[in-house]
């Protein structure tokens, strides 16, 4: 039938009919049943949304496109998909599909980071951050180089490598954004031969990692994520040996003198990975609850663990990377410390009860580490002499988020600060916030200088 044919049977005109057929205009229940009776079909046939063919089912998803907000935001032309030979509509519509899926890439990426951390602390926090077959993986390697006690040493760690086929080049030509590269195909390991900020033996430990624990090339940033975690703690595990820490530890409690220092000590490891280590051991072997934070000097948590009840501010999506940390807890107050040479020790009373922290500012100066645990736990650390105290009433704006009523009434609609971060923070801060903007401490200095 022609559209003439067809608007003479129903009763419109065959421009009518043209715009529902192509999907321009609705139509009422009256008018699409007088069209199945004309065309002798039942009104579910002419409703099926699945295409007739290939041909039809890619004219369907092109218009579909090029009629969504996406496209129209971008401002290209229409294009009559009904006029285009096969190969250009194929072209067109993967050229689409291509757009779509990085567009949704780049608007997911933030709010998929925070999910992602939030799904793996997750997991960390119902395994005690304690994993059995990392152990026993880190536990085969060390077997492999003879290793019984004390330091691991570099030669070591350049032995397992030996050892699974990887031949070692250090170089001074690696790209800015890379550790170390592979060569899967000749079994070559190419790691910067000067890093006076990093810990030789990780570097080339964690370079082993994905090839040690299989890895694939990441799929999407959850994997990225779980993979990096994995391969810190697989090095973490082979540079402090559960077969030797545990018993340091055990009898480190036992004396009443636990200490992240003295584990960093005597494995030659850096404060942050004694840190991350002790929260490993700490609930398996130890029996106690503990938390981890690493928190930029914005205030800004970088990490964090806890499987202690420790209020960890969160986003609407549970996620606390990028959450500012409270202005109370040691991660914070160590900053002002003058000796950054010394462990410092506090107690904070929060909401959810007291906790007790030591904590450290990493060299460089942009970072600082805290471990704790509750105040039930505290008479097996050394430093639990402590008498500086201090108290935190967050998430309670009030408490150290909310400038005083009085500076914000002078100088909210006056104050227009430039923040300054690191721009890796960025990825995983909360859409629309400012970040490493202090609100109070913007309007103190404005009131200090308003003389």
């Amino acid at each position: 039938m022609t559209l003439n044919e067809l608007g003479q049977e129903v009763g419109r005109a065959a421009s009518q009919i043209s715009t529902i057929e192509n999907g321009k205009r609705e139509t009422s229940v009256t008018l699409l049943a007088a069209i199945a009776k004309a065309l002798k079909t039942d009104v579910s046939e002419l409703i099926d949304p699945a295409p007739i063919d290939e041909r039809q089912a890619l004219e369907l998803e092109a218009e579909r496109n090029q009629a969504s907000p996406m496209y129209s935001a971008l401002g290209l032309p229409q294009v009559r998909i009904k006029s285009l030979p096969a190969d250009a509509l194929e072209a067109i519509v993967g050229l689409q599909r291509q757009l779509g899926e990085a567009l949704e890439r780049r608007a997911a990426t933030p709010e998929e980071a925070r999910r992602a951390n939030r799904e793996l602390r997750e997991r960390m926090k119902e395994k005690n951050n304690y994993f059995a077959d990392l152990e026993a993986t880190a536990a085969e390697l060390l077997d492999l180089v003879g290793y019984e006690s004390g330091t691991v040493s570099q030669r070591q760690t350049a032995l397992i490598a030996e050892k699974l086929g990887f031949s070692l080049h250090y170089v001074s030509d690696l790209p800015e954004s890379t550790r170390s590269i592979s060569d899967t195909a000749n079994k070559r390991l190419y790691l910067p031969n000067a890093d006076a900020a990093f810990d030789p033996r990780s570097h080339l430990l964690m370079s082993l990692a994905p090839h040690v624990l299989g890895y694939d090339s990441p799929k999407d940033f959850h994997e990225f994520l779980q993979q990096r975690v994995e391969a810190n703690y697989l090095a973490a595990a082979i540079l402090l040996p559960e077969s030797a820490a545990v018993p340091m530890l055990e009898e480190e409690k036992k004396k009443r003198v636990l200490s992240v220092e003295h584990l960093r000590d005597m494995f030659g490891v850096g404060y942050e990975m004694a840190a991350h280590r002790f929260t490993n051991l700490a609930t398996e072997h130890l029996g106690l609850p503990v938390h981890f934070m690493k928190v930029h000097n914005s205030g800004t948590i970088h990490k964090a663990y806890s499987n202690d009840g420790l209020p960890f501010p969160t986003d609407p999506l549970g996620a606390i990377e990028g959450q500012f940390a409270c202005k109370r807890f040691t991660s914070r107050t160590v900053f002002r410390v003058a000796d950054r040479f010394s462990p410092y020790y506090q107690y904070t009373d929060t909401p959810h009860g007291s906790f007790w922290c030591t904590a450290r500012v990493l060299p460089g100066g942009d970072y600082a580490i805290s471990v704790g645990v509750p105040f039930s736990h505290v008479r097996w650390f050394e430093g639990r002499e402590s008498p500086i105290r201090s108290q935190s009433g967050c998430p309670d704006p009030s408490c150290c988020r909310q400038a005083p009523d009085d500076l914000a009434e002078k100088w909210e609609d006056q104050a227009l600060p430039s923040a300054r971060m690191h721009a890796s923070l960025l990825a995983a801060v909360p859409p629309g916030a400012v970040p490493g903007v202090d609100d109070t401490e913007v309007y103190e200095f404005l009131e200090r200088h308003s003389d």
